[in-house]
């Protein structure tokens, strides 16, 4: 399955399970366990059949019969074994009368509701799991039978079995995502952005060991990182050790399932002994290979008497208040992510940006911090990117195991205007704009094999999407039958494929996306040309008779026709669009760096060294290194233009003055 068909899948699935949510007359807060819940379940049947067949495929027989599958036989291969009462299948075929039935839980009662049948489907998983014991939602009886029946017909969707493409894991995180957004639950802290968490990962680039997130929230850590492993051909279950710990129960059970669903396993600590502040709940200061964390920021009233004896300081404390408390614990957060790390240990954390430049204690511990040459990396991040907060913050990185000449060299990347908009208040960074703030970490670190492995992948991507663009065309539009509308596409579209058939450079950047760009007007245009020929009476017999064949005779198969060619004309702008997307960030690198050379680039990186980190006063503020970059000559004369603006808007001012006299002239004349 493909990404945009996962997106469209994505999307579907939200939309028909937030319409049950009305339904349900449940708040977003109450929803969200019990649907992740499903998903969960629909992920674990998916799993379980897989591994079944993997099973039986070449099982021993005794007796002439093929002997029978056992939970240990699911075990050596990380899966959970399903009890049948506890398989999506069944839950499915049971009767509208679930008292009919005559099933019994565990306890050996009849069960009278579908709910109580879930109920006992999550009891019986977490009987064959010691990571979910306790932690999967049973509160099914909540839900009327009818409403809970459809939630699960919805996930009973065949493209959810595709166990190996992590389809279902994509859908968690979906959900996860969109329930973020509506419950906005204390301030949003159990969901990190996932474009920040993959930037993290992408820098600190794990290979294998202890990683250790003291505020792990929904676990998005956990999982960005064996993704990453698993990519990289190793087992991250093998390579890697998780331990998180979440103050909030609620959080850490989505992060258990969020885990789970994503074939990990990992000690998650909760409750009161998790509070990271005052326990080191693993006793992991000094062991860790990474730490990454998005912790709450600016918090307060952290006493700090407890947390001085719980240790993990090793720059001293920062300030205190009169009630012996901390003020701000930003400082706390980043001693701690510090001390847990072992000789050659990464960590990597997002920070409030105010905490890049603070003054006092904080000061002093930043100079520290720089002076024991471990700080690596700093990134400023533009505003929107949460749900619940609109400022902006900052990506920290530490390093113990940097490179001798590196050690007294810090990399700024401001990368505040850099960015791509999903709605009017959130931005993210596409997975191309990762893959490029990732380079100048690449270059800077002296790895340019690694940033040219990204241009040869940026110039397959384009020669691949072009070609696939023009596919496209010669199949579903010549199947519309729609050549004489398109000879102008057509002619654009196969001279700019047989250019990038053999290879570009992406010094060519430029002039292809111009040719694209020319392209997809074309189409437009081609389509609007055609939209006065779609009307029945107009349509030649050779259309006439396709559409027959797939809609009918009658007035509704020139409708169909119609929604066909503009779903098709949409979704091959479409890909258009998203290869101009491609080519851009292709060009924005490509222009800055060239095949391979770090460079400071005012408005956007720099790096500094210690001594001109002391010059600014110990500050880690991206913007007070990178500059401002140059502004372009537009060509045009702003004295001149603005008088030209300013005759503009006095001859607006004097229209809107004549319109409002003739209107209120009429008003009078009507008596109103």
């Amino acid at each position: 399955m493909d990404n945009r068909s996962i997106r469209k899948l994505e999307s579907d699935l939200w939309e028909s399970a937030d319409l049950l949510r009305a339904e349900s007359k449940l708040t977003s807060n109450q929803y969200c366990m019990p649907v992740l819940g499903l998903i969960f379940l629909r992920y674990a049947y998916s799993r379980f059949k897989l591994v079944e067949r993997e099973i039986t495929k070449d099982r021993p027989t005794r007796g002439g019969r093929v002997l029978p599958v056992e939970a240990s036989d699911f075990a050596s291969k990380s899966a959970l074994f399903l009890p049948k009462e506890a398989q999506y299948d069944f839950l499915l075929n049971l009767p509208a009368n679930i008292p009919s039935a005559n099933i019994k839980n565990a306890s050996g009662h009849v069960m009278n509701s579908l709910g109580e049948v879930v109920n006992n489907a999550m009891e019986l998983i977490e009987a064959q799991s010691e990571q979910l014991h306790g932690v999967l939602p049973k509160d099914y009886t909540m839900f009327p039978d009818a409403l809970l029946d459809k939630l699960l017909r919805i996930f009973n969707n065949n493209a959810l079995d595709e166990v190996g493409g992590d389809v279902i894991g994509r859908i968690y995180e979906y959900f996860l995502n969109k329930f973020a957004k509506n419950i906005a639950q204390d301030d949003g802290v159990f969901f990190t952005p996932k474009s920040l968490v993959k930037m993290i990962v992408n820098v600190l680039e794990p290979k294998g060991g202890v990683l250790l997130d003291p505020a792990c929230g929904s676990g998005g850590m956990f999982v960005q990182t064996g993704d990453f492993v698993n990519q990289a051909g190793m087992s991250a279950n093998s390579a890697m050790t998780f331990y998180g710990q979440e103050k909030v129960e609620y959080n850490a059970q989505l992060c258990l399932m969020n885990m789970a669903v994503h074939g990990l396993t990992g000690v998650i600590k909760s409750g009161d002994e998790a509070n990271t502040f005052y326990h080191d709940a693993h006793n992991l200061a000094g062991e860790c290979d990474y730490v990454m964390a998005n912790p709450p920021f600016n918090v307060d009233k952290v006493n700090a008497e407890t947390a001085q004896s719980a240790g993990r300081l090793p720059f001293g404390l920062p300030a205190i208040n009169a009630k012996k408390e901390f003020g701000n614990a930003n400082y706390l957060w980043i001693s701690y992510f510090y001390a847990y790390l072992n000789e050659k240990g990464r960590a990597g954390f997002v920070m409030a940006s105010s905490a890049t430049d603070s003054q006092g204690k904080d000061k002093d511990i930043r100079q520290k911090l720089v002076e024991s040459g471990h700080v690596d990396v700093m990134v400023s991040v533009g505003n929107n990117f949460f749900y619940t907060k609109s400022l902006p913050c900052s990506l920290w990185f530490f390093d113990k195991g940097k490179r001798e000449e590196l050690r007294d060299k810090v990399l700024f990347i401001d990368a505040r205007n850099y960015y791509t908009v999903v709605d009017r208040t959130l931005n993210e960074w596409s997975e191309w704009q990762l893959k490029n703030l990732n380079a100048i970490v690449w270059l800077y670190r002296g790895e340019a094999e690694k940033y040219r492995g990204l241009l040869k992948e940026y110039e397959g991507a384009i020669i691949r999407s072009i070609c696939s663009i023009v596919d496209f065309q010669a199949e579903s539009l010549t199947h519309l039958m729609l050549p004489p509308f398109y000879t102008e596409a057509y002619e654009k579209a196969f001279a700019l494929r047989r250019r990038v058939e053999d290879g570009i450079s992406l010094s060519e950047c430029e002039s292809i996306k111009n040719a694209l760009g020319e392209y997809q007007r074309e189409v437009k245009a081609a389509a609007a040309k055609f939209a006065a020929h779609i009307e029945e009476n107009k349509l030649n017999h050779e259309v006439k008779a396709f559409v027959e064949s797939y809609a009918g005779k009658g007035p509704a198969r020139g409708k169909w026709f119609t929604k066909s060619l503009n779903g098709t004309i949409d979704t091959f702008v479409e890909e258009i669009s998203d290869c101009l997307k491609t080519i851009a960030e292709a060009a924005w690198l490509y222009e800055k760096f060239g095949v391979g050379a770090y460079a400071d680039i005012p408005g956007l990186c720099k790096v500094a060294t210690r001594a001109e980190i002391e010059d600014k006063g110990w500050s880690l503020t991206p913007g007070a290194y990178v500059g401002v970059a140059p502004t372009e000559d537009d060509g045009v004369d702003f004295a001149a233009r603005m008088k030209e603006i300013h005759a503009e808007l006095l001859t607006l001012q004097a229209e809107s003055n004549s319109l409002m006299e003739t209107i209120s002239k009429n008003m009078k004349e009507m008596g109103l």
